[in-house]
């Protein structure tokens, strides 16, 4: 597809139609698309549960996903410098907001993760991921480039507070991803044999740690490897949507998981996907996401901007973890936990966050043909 920009148009837009990966840029548009479609079919039950109109989540969806895709666009236009300038920004907001949760933030299931706004519900740890992850980047990059800089410290210090707070809300998921970016990164910044020991066995000795002091941990991984020894019933129901969708599922509106499970439009979209859609449905949506994730890290292949290399690299590894984690949750191949898919579930907060961190993708990938900036 051509829009008509000639390759020695100078504009700001002919330049970005040119330089951004527009396979990438589609394959994400597609996500955002199958998010709507399975939002409309998932959705209405739970609303009407909670008395509402049935088309109330989709409604409010819908009037979001104008908003995400301006931002992803929005965003993928900044250069190096404008990234980590917009990212600082975001990280120092959210961490504001996410300390802010404990003395205005709703709690839901013991957790309190969300801040009340008029017509909206916050989630702030949804833009610390992102944001995070190209700040540390930056950090690392800092550090090797012998500017004096204890870039390396500054990244432990504020991967410290950022885990620090999740833990004490608590979400767990949330902290696990948050470490596998930073630890992702560090090691590809230039680690040392010793520290990738030393940083192993510390998150194998956290990961203990967790199962001991968190109930709601412990019980969750019990469940996980002996299904008898609790309440194992949205698991279940989601594996029974997967038998009942067989190859090509039961049709749209179809299904009977969503009328079940009280998190099918959210934590277990695709089991509902499975059984409205089938298999090659599904299997489509996991090519999307290993498409994104792939081509994404080929690009990095040639990359000698090391801000640039380590910021994508932790953007791609959160978003792939985290459609993992959700997936295997769905598939009961790993244990439960309360996790978007991205672009996929619904929820404004990830939908808006993942929006902002796929645009610093989109623009970090970006062809560039001079020395480049913020390494």
């Amino acid at each position: 597809m051509n829009p008509g920009f000639a390759r020695a148009d100078n504009s700001l837009i002919a330049r970005w139609w040119w330089t951004i990966d527009r396979w990438t840029l589609a394959a994400l548009l597609l996500l955002v698309a199958i998010g709507a479609i399975m939002t409309m079919a998932a959705t209405p039950p739970v609303a009407e549960k909670l008395g509402l109109d049935p088309f109330h989540f989709v409604r409010r969806h819908f009037s979001l996903l104008p908003v995400a895709v301006a931002i992803m666009l929005g965003v993928s236009l900044l250069d190096l410098s404008g990234v980590r300038r917009l990212a600082a920004a975001v990280l120092v907001i959210s961490v504001a907001l996410l300390a802010a949760t404990f003395l205005v933030g709703a709690e839901i299931k013991g957790a309190r993760r969300w801040i009340n706004l008029p017509g909206f519900s916050l989630q702030p740890s949804e833009f610390v991921k992102p944001s995070f992850a190209v700040i540390c980047a930056w950090l690392f990059a800092l550090q090797r480039r012998r500017t004096g800089t204890p870039g390396d410290l500054i990244a432990l210090l504020v991967y410290g507070i950022v885990v620090g707070l999740l833990l004490l809300q608590p979400d767990i998921g949330m902290a696990l991803v948050v470490s596998v970016i930073w630890g992702a990164q560090y090691f590809l910044s230039g680690l040392r044999i010793l520290w990738i020991f030393l940083i192993g066995g510390g998150g194998v000795f956290a990961f203990a740690g967790a199962y001991f002091v968190f109930p709601h941990v412990q019980s969750r991984i019990n469940r996980f490897l002996d299904p008898q020894s609790g309440d194992t019933y949205q698991v279940a129901r989601s594996m029974e949507a997967f038998t009942n969708g067989g190859l090509a599922g039961r049709g749209p509106g179809e299904g009977r998981v969503k009328t079940h499970l009280p998190d099918a439009h959210s934590d277990f979209i695709f089991a509902v996907a499975g059984e409205e859609f089938g298999l090659i449905a599904c299997l489509i949506i996991v090519v999307l996401f290993g498409f994104v994730v792939l081509r994404g890290f080929a690009r990095l292949l040639s990359e000698n901007n090391l801000f640039a290399l380590l910021a994508t690299a932790g953007l791609l590894v959160q978003f792939g973890v985290q459609a993992l984690i959700n997936m295997g949750s769905t598939l009961h191949i790993l244990p439960t936990k309360g996790m978007t898919l991205p672009f996929i579930s619904y929820g404004g907060s990830s939908l808006l966050a993942l929006a902002l961190g796929m645009g610093f993708m989109l623009a970090l990938t970006r062809k560039r043909y001079g020395p480049g900036e913020g390494a």
